[in-house]
């Protein structure tokens, strides 16, 4: 596999630069970094310090990754991002090293980030996630496989997306988003689950069921988290998806987003 370097790029000879990789006019490539191979990178795409880069990427132009984190906390210590195989960035997407929380960003595989993304440092980005346009990510921000983010929300930093979620456009998340549901609103509320996403992935009826029967226990009972997850583990038949929400909802810090958008309502102090 032959690489295509425009000889209008500059690429720092310590560049670790894998076969078959394409790199346009313009685009700036750093020392300590790592590109697999038969990965494109677009003009004027700009690669910092640390950035470890999987196989086959498609990474357009304007696209910044591994600058310094925006962060009044960073020290200049060293830290990292990786993005996995598969993964497509972009326009102008943003995405910041690590600092000394977790020492690192990190990006799955088979995922698109759309036009104008952001990710702030120490995010953590699953597998088959899908982040549309002009989505604003803070800092320490986990987003689990195959939750979709839907274009011009704002999560907040340290919530936590559970799989197989999805975020409506505009959404504002201040607390964590289970598993399987779907969001909407500022501040984002709970609408139902994500019942059109869990059929395109082939979860069986029995499956959707467990979920629904969970979600029912959580949003409907009058219970509040913890008595919620012991009646799940107590008295749910038990199944993986179950236990995954029950452990979600338990480990929260954050607490997670139980409001129905119905009975939510927008203060004054979060517009």
């Amino acid at each position: 596999m032959e690489q295509l370097i425009s000889p209008r790029a500059e690429i720092h000879p310590e560049a670790i630069i894998g076969k078959g990789v394409t790199i346009e006019a313009f685009a700036k490539i750093d020392s300590d970094v790592i590109i697999g191979e038969g990965t494109w990178i677009g003009a004027n795409v700009v690669i910092y310090p640390g950035a470890r880069i999987g196989k086959n990427c498609k990474i357009f132009p304007g696209a910044v990754i591994a600058a310094v984190p925006q962060d009044l906390k960073f020290k200049g210590e060293y830290s990292t991002v990786e993005i996995g195989n598969n993964t497509t960035i972009r326009e102008y997407v943003t995405i910041n090293r690590g600092t000394a929380s977790k020492g690192i960003t990190k990006v799955g595989n088979n995922t698109l980030l759309m036009a104008y993304t952001h990710l702030g440092h120490d995010t953590i980005i699953g597998d088959n996630v899908v982040i549309s346009n002009n989505v604003q990510v803070a800092g320490e921000v986990t987003v689990e496989d195959w939750a979709v983010i839907g274009g011009a929300s704002a999560l907040h930093q340290f919530t936590r997306i559970g799989a197989h979620a999805m975020v409506s456009g505009m959404a504002g998340v201040l607390t964590d988003v289970a598993p399987y549901t779907k969001v909407f609103g500022v501040p984002a509320s709970y609408i139902g689950i994500n019942y059109v996403g869990l059929k395109r992935r082939n979860f069986t009826k029995e499956q959707i069921e467990a979920i629904h029967n969970a979600y029912r226990v959580f949003y409907q009972n009058g219970m509040n988290a913890s008595q919620a997850v012991d009646y799940m583990k107590t008295y749910l038949p038990l199944s993986e998806e179950v236990d995954y929400i029950a452990n979600f909802i338990k480990s929260s810090k954050r607490g997670v987003i139980k409001n129905s958008f119905k009975k939510a309502a927008v203060s004054e102090e979060s517009m």
